[in-house]
């Protein structure tokens, strides 16, 4: 990640930290104190975007992001069935996987 997006995150949270409303001229108040020269745009933007966020809530629930993207990037759907559910899908996908080997039409001794 870019020097300047970085200055920019940690400045909102300096704000945070202190309770102070976290807007765009403050970000580049802290940013010129520290003597980092960031583009104009990321400031504008990070206080934009974190201007209705609960920041606390955010900090908090970063863990808490659901489920692990898959190699693909697609996102699997949340299971809803019960565990008495679950077991009678994998018993039917186990009686499917053992008739397979039956279909075959020969044996190995035959």
């Amino acid at each position: 990640m870019a020097v300047s997006k970085l200055a920019c995150i940690y400045s909102a949270l300096i704000l945070h930290d202190d309770e102070v409303t976290v807007k765009e001229d403050k970000i580049n108040a802290l940013l010129k104190a520290a003597g980092v020269n960031v583009e104009p745009l990321w400031p504008v933007l990070l206080a934009k975007a974190l201007s209705n966020v609960n920041i606390a809530s955010l900090i908090c629930n970063v863990a808490v992001g659901g489920p692990a993207p898959t190699a693909g990037g697609a996102v699997l759907p949340a299971s809803t069935a019960t565990p008495a559910e679950e077991k009678k899908k994998e018993e039917a996908k186990k009686e499917k996987s053992e008739e397979s080997n039956d279909d075959m039409g020969f044996g190995l001794f035959d």
